[in-house]
This record gives structure tokens, C-alpha cells and sequence, in this order.
């Protein structure tokens, strides 16, 4: 399916919107035999507070199988309020179709209703009907215009208090699960005591799957349940399992290979699309990464970023003496202003839980320092992929002024030449010994920063000062179509070539990172943690475990209760390695404990 796709691409591709012509009948049946997609997004919590986080977890379903799908590496989270805007829009790294991440809720996002949305482009070829919608309500009691959620009549509180009841049969309950069940030592415990929780497993290899669980504290303002796995699939059973365009249609595409980067070259002596030319796309830093792409007949190139780069930019350079400009192209927004949202409210007789929930929210705030999370940090690039490069320290070295002055006296393998074309370049000696090749007079790869440098002759000034290290790569490499021997990569005392970066037939364009995982704070009350004893804790959520990866009888978990009393509930959502949607809920009651808290 990936060939299919990839050969498609280029002669098809519209750099305004990352789509692409369906021409004729063989390219249809293609496309049609790659599966339609569907999202699951299990949410943290359907009310959130300013000051409070939504987390989620992301299950991407094939739409014809029902299982967790292997078709896109890019999933788009957003929350959408009633006009259309997004709070914020996260781009997740999806992997084995599963991602994760969260959003802080801060006090200028206004009290309302608001909607929750992920898709992958794959999936917007089905419309807002393929992508996942749930409602979301936000009160921020900080803000003094409330209109958006103030009760105005009767009728809206019963349709609020309707919306809430306990009994709602979308809410399902934990007898009606013949697969897994949770199971806890007792139903009651006291405020900061440790929690024991076993995930069982009944059903062998039909209970294997990926799940996540939420332990949060029961909403005491009226609020419509949010959607969980059981009820996704049934809402969701009938979205489209294939394409439904045809002939002359335009689509999105997979993101089967990564992140698609895409655009469009424009010669500006003629105004008419560049055809043929090669564009070098790099992201920058220390962990860099370089990609070629090369225009069709109308000008437009793309390329896929599979890698976790760390630097939120990438330039764009054409490899051509000739005058160009460089559109980069932008995904196409879904309608999200004519969705249909929620009817959350509140009104005066709320106040009292509202204003409680509040400062317990500005209490818990304050002590953010003391209960970090801890962001995961992904697998290193290597941008030389396998290869061993020889690193010069020049501080270990006489300093010279210029960059050609230190290849020659520090550096014997590298050094500046005279092509054929009277320009000059930097090349590597060949290393004769490891490997067994013919002679060539092929040009080096030189970055700085990570910045491709295609005219060497210009870096034949720079301040040697400047430069930190100098590392070389001897190996024989194709870039696109051209033969390079070897890599010389530059780094900056200071690492920021790339800051303001400028020149003839380029463009730097920002680009935003994925959201990095994160290991989430875990209160603990064990002896060696006494010193968290004298610190407040209001959590209203206990313990969130995105990553439950069930292969197994049992799974066991441990948390604390917080100083909040009350009900709370256990959520497990879920799929089974066989497509079928797993919700558990139980309930456990938390009263106070007659312990002094700072015993």
C-alpha cells in the first residue's frame, strides 16, 4: 500500500492543501484498497476548571477491521469552542496507532461548551462524520462574563440534570464487561491512603489489548458523560471504510511515511512553475535532518518527516543558480463551526461547589514545583545514520582564522578544491583502505547547524572562532539523484546558524513540534516521601494511566487519595487486540482520615 501511494504522489499533488487528483480508474482502486480510519479519544474529564489539565489517549482504528491501525504516523487533537476556533491544535506521533498528551486549561480561555476533535488526514477524506467529536465544558471563575453557560430557564437545568443522571445507559457499567474486571481491596478508603487496583484478565488472548485508566473525582455539577469506547463504536459503526471520492475527486493523504511536508516552486523570471529542480529541505540543530525533493511538472515537491526532530523550523533551499520562489503549503481546516455543541449551564446554586473547586485548584497550583511531570525524551537522532564520524574539537587546537585556513592545518582529510565549473567546493578524502572504491572528485556535504551549505566557496571566510567542532564522515553518500563523498558537519560555539537564517532561493518556515510524552506525576505517601505530608493535596484526579498494555492475567496499579472526600470513579477504556471496544467504570467512596496531616 505504501508503494501506491508514494508513486501517486508525484503527479498529482496540489501544494495549497495537501491533496491530490484522482485521475482514473487505476489510481482509484488503489487508493480504495488503504482502509478509512476512525478515532478514539479517551478524555481525562468531560468539565474542566481554568487551572486544571485535560489529558488524553488516542486510539486510531482501522475502519474495516476494527483494530488499531498501521496506516497513519500523524494524529491532529484540537478543542474547538462554538465558533470554530481552537484553543489549542496538538500535532501526536502515533505509534502502533495509539498516541498521548495533555492541555492545561488557562484563564483566558472563557467558560462554555466546547468541543473536542482528532483525526488524521486520512481520515478528513470522510468529513467531519469519520472525525472523533465529544463535548467538553470549561468553567473559568475567573472571568466575569458567564453568559455562555448561565442557566437562563427551567428547561435548560432539566436538560443539564437529564444529561448527568448515573443511570444513563451510555454509561457503562462494570458488571456488563465479560472480559476484564477491576477489582479493589474494599470500596471505602480515607483521604492520602494507598490504593491497590488489579486489572483482571478472564478471557485469555480475548482480553489482551491497549487500554487507559482515569480515576478521577465524580462531577458534582450537572454534565453530559463523555463518550466512551463501547458507545464510540457503536456511534461510529457506520463512517465510511474506504474513500468515498471518485474519479476527478481531490483527497487527503495518508501519512503513512510521517509528516507531510509540502510545496511549491515558482521561477520568477517567467512566473511559471519550477519542473525538475531539487529542493533541499533541512531541520536544524545538533540532531539535524536532511531531505531532498525533487518538482514535478507543476512545480510542486514533498517530502515525509519520520524522525522526532527537536528544532521547530525547517528551510527550504532550491539547488539551482536561477531566481525562485518557494510557497511551502498548509493541511486544509475541517468546518469545525458547524458542528453542533453541548448544552452545559450552571446556575446560582452552583456557586458554592464552583468557588470550592476553585481555590482547590489555586492551592494545588502553587505547589506545581513540588509535583512535576517529567517529559520522556525521545530516541537521539542520528543524522548520520550508522556512520562513525571523526569529531575535531577546536578548542583542542592552535586557533586559525578562517574555516579554509583550519581544514588545512588542522584537518587532512578535508580541504577546499576547484571543480570543473571554476567554483570551489569542500571534499573528503576518500578512505581507501575501509572501503573499496573507485576514485571520485564528488563534493561533501557540509552543513552548519545543521544548515546545507550548497555554495562552499561562500563559508570560505567564516570565523573559525565561531565554531565549536567539526565532524567528518568518509563515507561515499546519495543525496536525491547526486553523489556525495562524505559529511562535514559544522557546530557553532553558540548552535544558531540557522537564527535568521537568509539566502537567494530559500525560505525558513516555522514548524510546529509534536507533543513529547510525558511521565506523569505520582503522589506518594510511602516513609521516605514524609516531607509530601505538610503539602496540600487536592488532586481530583488520581491516577491517569494512558498506557495499559494488557498480555497478560493481571495488571496492578497503585495510587493515593488526596485530601478531597467524596465519590470517585475508575474509568478503563479500551480495545482488544481483536477490535473490540472494552469500558469499565467502578466506584470507591474516599472519606477523611482522622490523621493529623502534618503529623
Amino acid at each position: 500500500m505504501k508503494r501506491i501511494v508514494f508513486i501517486i504522489l508525484f503527479v498529482g499533488f496540489q501544494v495549497a492543501n495537501a491533496q491530490y487528483k484522482i485521475s482514473d480508474g487505476t489510481e482509484l482502486l488503489n487508493l480504495q484498497k488503504v482502509p478509512m480510519e476512525k478515532m478514539y479519544v479517551h478524555a481525562s474529564s468531560p468539565l474542566l476548571f481554568s487551572g486544571e489539565y485535560l489529558y488524553y489517549k488516542l486510539y486510531c482504528i482501522n475502519a474495516q477491521t476494527n483494530k488499531l491501525s498501521s496506516i497513519s504516523r500523524m494524529a491532529y487533537v484540537s478543542l474547538v469552542n462554538d465558533k470554530g476556533e481552537p484553543v489549542f491544535e496538538h500535532k501526536i506521533r502515533l505509534e502502533k496507532g495509539m498516541g498521548q498528551s495533555d492541555h492545561f486549561i488557562n484563564t483566558d480561555v472563557p467558560s462554555g461548551n466546547y468541543k473536542l476533535v482528532a483525526y488524521t488526514q486520512w481520515m478528513k477524506n470522510g468529513g467531519l462524520a469519520q472525525v472523533f467529536k465529544d463535548d467538553i465544558a470549561i468553567v473559568n471563575p475567573y472571568l466575569a462574563d458567564q453568559s455562555a453557560i448561565l442557566r437562563q430557564n427551567a428547561q435548560d437545568k432539566e436538560i443539564s440534570v437529564k444529561s448527568n443522571d448515573r443511570k444513563d445507559p451510555d454509561l457503562k457499567q462494570e458488571e456488563r464487561n465479560d472480559l476484564l474486571q477491576l477489582q479493589l481491596d474494599t470500596l471505602t478508603f480515607v483521604t492520602r491512603q494507598k490504593v491497590m487496583l488489579t486489572l483482571r484478565n478472564y478471557k485469555g488472548n480475548l482480553g489482551h489489548g491497549q487500554y487507559s485508566i482515569a480515576v478521577k473525582k465524580i462531577e458534582q455539577l450537572a454534565v453530559r458523560p463523555r463518550m466512551d469506547a463501547e458507545t464510540f463504536t457503536d456511534r461510529y459503526l457506520s463512517v465510511n471504510k474506504r474513500i468515498p471520492q471518485t474519479i476527478g475527486d481531490s483527497i487527503f493523504l495518508p501519512e503513512q511515511r510521517g509528516e507531510l511536508i509540502f510545496g511549491r516552486v515558482i521561477d520568477d523570471i517567467n512566473n511559471l512553475p519550477a519542473v525538475g529542480k531539487e529542493v533541499i529541505i533541512s531541520v536544524p540543530g545538533q540532531e539535524f535532518l536532511l531531505k531532498l525533493a525533487t518538482t514535478d511538472q507543476n512545480g510542486y515537491f514533498f517530502t515525509y518527516l519520520r524522525k522526532e526532530y527537536k528544532t521547530p523550523l525547517t528551510i527550504f533551499q532550491v539547488l539551482d543558480q536561477g531566481e525562485y520562489s518557494i510557497d511551502i503549503g498548509r493541511q486544509e481546516d475541517l468546518p469545525f463551526d458547524s458542528m453542533k455543541f453541548g448544552n452545559f449551564t450552571i446556575d446560582p446554586s452552583d456557586a458554592a461547589a464552583i468557588k470550592e473547586r476553585s481555590i482547590q485548584n489555586q492551592i494545588e497550583n502553587a505547589y506545581f514545583e513540588v509535583k512535576p511531570d517529567s517529559i520522556l525524551q525521545p530516541d537521539p537522532i542520528d543524522p548520520f545514520d550508522g556512520g562513525v564520524p571523526e569529531v575535531f574539537n577546536l578548542d583542542e587546537y592552535t586557533r586559525f582564522p578562517t574555516l579554509q585556513e583550519t581544514l588545512i592545518e588542522i584537518l587532512n582529510t578535508v580541504g577546499y578544491r576547484t571543480g570543473k565549473d571554476g567554483h570551489d567546493y569542500i571534499r573528503v578524502a576518500q578512505d581507501f583502505e575501509k572501503f573499496n572504491e573507485p576514485y571520485n572528485d564528488y563534493p561533501a556535504i557540509v552543513l552548519i547547524d545543521g544548515v546545507f551549505i550548497p555554495d562552499h566557496g561562500s563559508i570560505k571566510d567564516f570565523k573559525a572562532e565561531q565554531v565549536k567542532t567539526i565532524k567528518v564522515l568518509r563515507d561515499q553518500l546519495i543525496l536525491g539523484a547526486k553523489q556525495y563523498q562524505g559529511i562535514v558537519s559544522i557546530e557553532t560555539v553558540n548552535g544558531d546558524y540557522y537564527d535568521g537564517f537568509q539566502r537567494n532561493n530559500s525560505i525558513v518556515s516555522d514548524l510546529e513540534l509534536p507533543k513529547t510524552e510525558k511521565n506523569y506525576f505520582r503522589q506518594s505517601y510511602s516513609q521516605e516521601s514524609d516531607i509530601n505530608r505538610r503539602i496540600p493535596d487536592y488532586r481530583r484526579l488520581l491516577l491517569w494511566e494512558p498506557q495499559v498494555d494488557l498480555s497478560g492475567t493481571e495488571a496492578n496499579f497503585e495510587f493515593y487519595t488526596s485530601d478531597i472526600t467524596g465519590d470517585f470513579d475508575i474509568y478503563l477504556e479500551g480495545f482488544t487486540t481483536y477490535g473490540k471496544p472494552v469500558s469499565i467504570k467502578k466506584e470507591f467512596v474516599v472519606t477523611k482520615s482522622k490523621t493529623p496531616i502534618n503529623n
